[in-house]
C-alpha cells in the first residue's frame, strides 16, 4: 500500500486544531503531523496513540515550521490572537507559514481565517482577532497558494465561559448580554470545526481558492437564551444590551466583542446547509447544550 499523503496540523493540541487533526486521522485519507510546542502534553500523546506523527513546532521559529512542512502535500493552520492580544504578531506567524507553504511548493493550505472588518468597512470598525487573520488572507491569495479559508462563526463555547448567563440585577432571572439586536448570530461548536474541515481536505476540486462560512444554526440572542432557560431549568432572558453600552463593561475586549457585533449584524456569510454537507453530525445549540449542561452546575 501507498503511503498516505502528509497533512501538517498547526495548534494540534489546541482546541480547533486538535479537532482538524482526530477528523483527519479518522477519515483515514491523509497521514497527519501534529505540531505543538510541548510534545509531552496529555494531547499530544493522545494523537501519537491516535497515530498521528507529533513533532515539536513553534509558529514564531522560521527554522521549525519549515521542518514541519517539508514533505507536507498540504496544511492546517489556526493562530491563536487570544494567547498574546496581539494582531502583528498573529500577521507575522501566518505569513511565515505563507511564504514556507509557497517555497515548498503545498498543494492544499486550509487556513482558518476571518474577514479584514478595518478593510471591509473603510477603517470604521476595528476586530484586531479578526483583522489580522483577514489579511494572512489576503497574503496567502496575493502569493497565488492553493488555499481554503474556513471562516468559523463564534464558538458555542463561549456561552460556557465568557458569555455565561448572569443574574439580573432584580435577580429573579438570568440574562444573556451580547449586543446583537435582534439579528441572528451565526455559532458552532469548536469540535465541529474539524470534520468539516477534513471534507474540504477531500474534496480540493470543489474548495480550493474559496473562503467557506462554516456554522451550526444562527439564533437571536433571545433564542439562545430560551435553549438556554430550557436546558438550564431557569428563565433566561436577552439582556437587550447596545453595542455602544457594551463597550462600556471595561473588561479588557469589551470594544472588540462590541465591533465584532456590529460587524455580525452586517450578516458576513456563514454557509449553515454547506456546513451541514461537511459535517452532516455537526450540533444543534440545543445539543450542545445539553451535552455541557455541567457547565452550570454553580448557577
Amino acid at each position: 500500500m501507498a503511503s498516505k499523503e502528509v497533512i501538517t496540523v498547526f495548534g494540534a493540541t489546541g482546541a480547533q486544531g486538535g479537532s482538524v487533526a482526530r477528523a483527519i486521522l479518522e477519515s483515514k485519507k491523509f497521514a497527519v503531523r501534529a505540531v505543538t510546542r510541548d510534545v509531552t502534553k496529555p494531547n499530544a500523546r493522545a494523537l501519537r496513540d491516535l497515530g498521528a506523527e507529533v513533532v515539536k513546532g513553534d509558529l514564531d521559529d522560521k527554522a521549525s515550521v519549515d521542518d514541519a512542512l517539508k514533505g507536507a502535500y498540504g496544511a492546517f493552520l489556526v493562530t491563536n490572537f487570544w494567547e498574546t492580544f496581539n494582531k502583528d504578531k498573529e500577521v507575522q506567524q501566518g505569513k511565515l507559514v505563507a511564504d514556507t507553504a509557497k517555497r515548498l511548493g503545498l498543494k492544499h493550505v486550509v487556513y482558518s481565517g476571518l474577514e479584514n472588518v478595518k478593510r471591509l468597512t473603510g477603517g470604521k470598525l476595528e476586530v484586531p482577532h479578526f483583522d489580522g487573520k483577514g489579511e494572512v488572507e489576503e497574503y496567502f491569495w496575493s502569493l497565488g497558494i492553493p488555499m481554503t479559508s474556513v471562516r468559523v462563526a463564534a464558538y458555542f463555547e463561549n456561552f460556557l465561559t465568557a458569555w455565561k448567563p448572569g443574574k439580573a440585577s432584580d435577580g429573579d432571572h438570568y440574562t444573556l448580554a451580547l449586543p446583537m439586536g435582534d439579528v441572528p448570530m451565526d455559532g458552532i461548536s469548536v469540535t465541529d470545526v474539524g470534520p468539516a474541515v477534513s471534507s474540504v481536505f477531500n474534496s480540493p476540486e470543489e474548495f480550493l481558492g474559496k473562503a467557506v462560512g462554516l456554522s451550526a444554526e444562527k439564533l437571536t440572542i433571545q433564542q439562545y437564551a430560551d435553549v438556554l432557560s430550557k436546558v438550564l431549568g431557569k428563565e433566561v432572558r436577552d439582556a437587550k444590551i447596545t453595542p455602544e453600552a457594551y463597550e462600556k463593561l471595561g473588561f479588557l475586549s469589551a470594544k472588540e466583542v462590541a465591533n465584532m457585533c456590529r460587524f455580525y449584524q452586517m450578516k458576513p456569510d456563514r454557509d449553515v446547509k454547506l456546513t451541514h454537507r461537511l459535517n452532516p453530525k455537526v450540533k444543534s445549540f440545543s445539543q450542545f447544550m445539553s451535552e455541557n449542561q455541567g457547565a452550570f452546575k454553580d448557577l
